[in-house]
């Protein structure tokens, strides 16, 4: 049956059952064969696994191999059990060699524990305190960064306190300032300990700040003290460490104000010093010269020193401003007008001096006059650069120049007296004097030197008013006076001449309105006086005099005019005839007089 089925399956063939064969089907054999025959090789993989291992060695297929399949089978089977068999044994070998390692390390492990449990009861004190020494030093840790934190933030580094303790004569830097801006804001910080339980070490605290920061300013102050000595350079440099000491010291006012006076002193002495060399040396290599080699010439003298002067004020204020333009405090212009007053003393005295010799000198009226709008100029300049009018500088220009002003006034009053004092009679053209055109040619120079002046509008419009009384009031009078001998028509001409030469020279000059109109008024009653002379003089020439006269107070209770004297037709058609003469060529009858009128439109 055996080898049946490997025909079978050799063949790869079909046996198709005969229909009509008898049925078999309680035949055994037959069963097993239908069941073979009916089996589907394709859906069973055990049996094409077993067909496809058969296939290795079931090479050949005859009848002889395949009676011996059987036997080849079974002994291929036994020689993998055996080569299985003894693989598994040396399995077997190393799993039992595995076994003892793992029982002695059983073993061994067991011997650890149990003298680690010993160890363990020996050392359980030990580790309870290495935990709590653990925990002990987890809170010494945290209690040391809060301590290191509170240090960080309320007590200063060992660089900064060096910094701030250094020597007396140590140089103040940057990190000084860093350094104090520090212990400041420790000290307004550690007022929040005062609000907490911790007072005693904020008093402490603050206390130490306190007296770090006196300290510290104290040094501060020495050293800015120093280098303010140091600048008596014409040239002046402000550091910008010394414009932070400025700017720290604020904070003590007394230290703050020691300082700029300080500062104040040493800029007084180069000031001055620089004046008396700019006076007396001149400019680097001589050039410019020195000032004094121009005293000949007073106005030039005094406008040198003056613009000296306010150069140097000019810059002493920048200087000031660059020392205290960190600095915040409320009133530092005030501050720094006092200063500039105070450096700019120091050259009063020799200013006022050597003006008061050119004012003294008595150099002339109009010299006075263009000294006292000089002062004025600069007075008004050098104010506008210092704030205030009450620095010591400006009180002496003040001076100067109401003593200027007050010799000018006394120069024009001395001269209008003089000539009151002698009198001089017109002169035979009936022009103006010679006393009358030298006052005028004096009153142009002033008014001149007035117009061309830079003081403020409003003063020199005071200043014009007060000139013209001074010289045209006497001049008035003295024309007066003069023409006071003479005759009608010779004192009006001699007048409306003086007047139109004032006239004149006050028409080129602004400010002069009310004195031209009232010159103006006194010269047309000056010619109403000319015109009655002139007719009068026509009518007497004409032989209308008597007639006029005679018209003028006759009254209709006297009766006819005929009946008069001389009043008859022949008399009067005589003096028409010769008045019609005078119509017909009226210069024949003008007054010699009216000849010396100096203005043409007058005439």
């Amino acid at each position: 049956m055996a080898d049946t089925k490997v025909e079978i399956s050799h063949d790869n063939s079909t046996v198709i059952p005969n229909p009509n064969a008898p049925s078999q089907a309680n035949n055994p054999l037959s069963r097993k064969l239908n069941k073979i025959l009916e089996t589907r090789l394709d859906n069973d993989k055990e049996m094409l696994e077993a067909l496809k291992a058969l296939s290795v060695f079931f090479t050949e297929n005859s009848l002889r191999t395949r009676r011996n399949l059987r036997g080849d089978i079974e002994r291929r089977s036994l020689g993998i059990n055996e080569e299985f068999a003894r693989i598994f044994k040396e399995v077997k070998e190393e799993l039992e060699s595995v076994h003892e390692d793992v029982q002695a390390m059983s073993t061994c492990c067991d011997e650890m524990t149990s003298r680690l449990k010993a160890a363990k009861e020996q050392t359980q004190d030990l580790i309870v305190k290495t935990n709590k020494l653990q925990g002990e030093n987890h809170r010494l840790e945290v209690r040391a960064q809060v301590a290191q934190a509170f240090l960080d933030k309320f007590q200063l580094s060992t660089e900064e306190m060096a910094i701030l303790r250094g020597a007396r004569d140590a140089s103040i830097t940057e990190d000084f300032f860093k350094a104090l801006s520090r212990v400041k804001h420790i000290h307004e910080d550690v007022k929040i300990l005062l609000r907490t339980n911790q007072q005693t070490a904020g008093l402490e605290i603050m206390e130490q700040m306190a007296v770090l920061q006196e300290t510290s300013y104290e040094q501060l102050y020495r050293w800015a003290q120093n280098e303010c000595r140091g600048l008596t350079q014409e040239s002046c440099d402000i550091s910008p460490v010394l414009t932070q000491a400025m700017e720290a010291l604020q904070d003590r006012p007394v230290l703050y104000k020691y300082t700029l006076d300080e500062f104040g002193t040493a800029r007084r002495c180069a000031v001055v010093r620089g004046f008396i060399d700019a006076l007396t040396r001149g400019g680097p290599g001589g050039t410019p010269r020195p000032i004094e080699m121009h005293s000949h010439d007073p106005l030039r003298y005094v406008g040198d020193m003056l613009a000296w002067l306010h150069q140097a004020t000019a810059s002493e204020k920048e200087h000031l401003e660059a020392l205290l333009k960190q600095v915040t405090l409320q009133g530092v212009e005030e501050n720094m007008q006092d200063v500039v007053g105070h450096i700019t003393e120091g050259v009063c005295r020799p200013l006022k001096v050597r003006i008061e010799q050119v004012i003294v000198a008595e150099p002339g009226a109009v010299l006075l006059y263009k000294l006292s709008n000089l002062l004025k100029f600069y007075h008004h300049t050098i104010s506008s650069i210092i704030g205030t009018s009450v620095a010591s500088l400006l009180i002496a220009m003040e001076e100067m120049h109401v003593l200027s002003k007050k010799m000018f006034f006394n120069s024009l009053s001395l001269h209008a007296s003089r000539l009151m004092d002698k009198v001089e009679l017109p002169p035979a053209d009936l022009g103006p004097t010679a006393s009358l055109t030298q006052t005028l040619s004096l009153l142009r120079e002033v008014l001149a030197s007035h117009d061309s002046s830079v003081v403020p509008l409003d003063a020199r419009q005071a200043d014009f008013a007060q000139v013209l009384s001074c010289i045209l009031d006497p001049l008035l009078q003295l024309c007066t006076v003069s023409a006071s001998n003479l005759g009608t028509a010779d004192m009006a001409t001699y007048m409306v001449n003086s007047l139109y030469v004032m006239k004149t020279t006050l028409a080129l000059f602004e400010f002069t309105d009310k004195r031209l109109e009232m010159l103006e008024f006194q010269i047309e009653a000056h010619l109403d006086t000319l015109i009655n002379e002139q007719a009068s003089y026509v009518l007497t020439r004409a032989g209308l005099s008597y007639i006029y006269s005679c018209v003028q107070q006759h009254s209709t209770e006297q009766g006819p005019l005929s009946l008069l004297p001389s009043m008859d037709s022949s008399s009067v058609k005589a003096a028409m005839v010769q008045f019609d003469r005078y119509l017909s060529s009226p210069d024949t009858f003008v007054m010699p007089q009216l000849n010396f009128l100096l203005s043409a439109a007058i005439k």
